[in-house]
């Protein structure tokens, strides 16, 4: 198991991405439009980086919805290689088994 204060600041994150998602696009779509006056989105450049840092997508880890694992992660399913493969083998995921040859 991961440390519950860093899966408890994932959570965070992602709560304040979601908080934001509009903001910051509407923002960074003013910065990146070159019709727009300079100094337009220069203003609107000093307002994205007022925003927390921690809002920003980029900032959220992919971390195992069971264990919290931060590596080894696939993101399909939300599940560590290690937890899959135990759910595997005690048979709660249907149609995985193990190989054996």
């Amino acid at each position: 198991m991961a440390k519950t204060s860093a899966v408890q600041r994932n959570l965070k994150r992602i709560k304040l991405a979601k908080k934001f998602e509009k903001k910051r696009r509407a923002l960074k779509k003013i910065i990146n439009n070159k019709k727009i006056d300079l100094a337009e989105r220069f203003a609107a450049q000093l307002k994205l980086n007022k925003l927390p840092k921690n809002s920003s997508k980029i900032r959220i880890r992919n971390r195992c919805e069971i264990t919290g694992r931060p590596h080894g992660v696939y993101r399909k399913l939300k599940i560590s290689r290690i937890a899959l493969r135990e759910m595997a083998s005690s048979g709660k995921i249907p149609g995985i088994i193990k190989s054996s040859w």
